[in-house]
């Protein structure tokens, strides 16, 4: 490795690396949930996790685009204030980091706001009975394209924990449907019509199953998925 390889590949590590929340802030937040005394939550808040929540909340609202928001640094200050109230739900024992727990509930807190704000929107358009050419053109912004983001990790997540499943007690129709929902996730860039209608049929034509034995089969894998999405939603995952 030549230095220029060498300073390329330091200045990357250094790029990666998380200087505000850090193995001492991880062990203060399990010294936080651990303790009873309220005077020591109050220290260990204000000197270590005050700070670091702070700059997490900040980085989260720019990478994400959350900037877009209306009253968006009123909504910083509420998140870091919820983010404080709900410290006691977070369960060390159950094995999380704390870093990606709390990152994924505060994304999903500010998700929550651009989805009431785009309902919002919508009733405004309707309202004012505005054309529907400028309607689409006021509903199009940077929020559509964050949760198009949003969705991918979830779905890119879901993959891979379906691919953990244990199918060796599956029946084989619940099996064929399962190989298949494999097979497009795995070929989804290459499909052009991704809607509920066509799902069906792709999986109909891989399985060699009728829809109604393909519904059957998918309603067996709703318990799981449903849990997936609410560890996801409780940033669990």
């Amino acid at each position: 490795m030549n230095r220029n390889q060498m300073k390329t590949k330091i200045r990357r590590s250094k790029k990666k690396t998380n200087h505000y929340f850090t193995k001492d802030h991880e062990n203060a937040i399990i010294e936080y949930c651990k303790t009873n005394c309220s005077r020591k939550k109050t220290q260990i808040y204000v000197t270590m996790l005050q700070p670091a929540f702070s700059e997490m909340v900040d980085k989260i609202v720019f990478t994400y685009k959350f900037t877009t928001l209306p009253n968006i640094d009123s909504l910083r200050e509420e998140c870091k204030i919820w983010l404080m109230t709900i410290l006691d739900k977070f369960k060390p024992e159950k094995g999380h980091k704390a870093f990606s727990y709390f990152s994924v509930i505060t994304k999903n807190w500010f998700i929550h706001k651009v989805k009431k704000q785009q309902r919002k929107n919508r009733r405004e358009v309707d309202f004012d009975n505005v054309s529907k050419s400028y309607e689409e053109q006021y509903l199009s912004t940077d929020q559509s394209w964050l949760t198009d983001k949003i969705q991918e990790e979830f779905w890119n997540s879901f993959y891979e924990s379906m691919k953990t499943w244990d199918i060796d007690e599956l029946r084989e129709n619940d099996e064929r449907v399962y190989r298949a929902i494999i097979v497009l996730f795995e070929s989804k860039d290459d499909i052009e019509i991704f809607n509920k209608k066509a799902i069906y049929l792709y999986l109909r034509e891989i399985t060699g199953l009728n829809t109604k034995q393909v519904v059957n089969s998918l309603n067996k894998f709703r318990g799981m998925y449903r849990e997936f999405k609410n560890e996801w939603e409780n940033g669990q995952i």
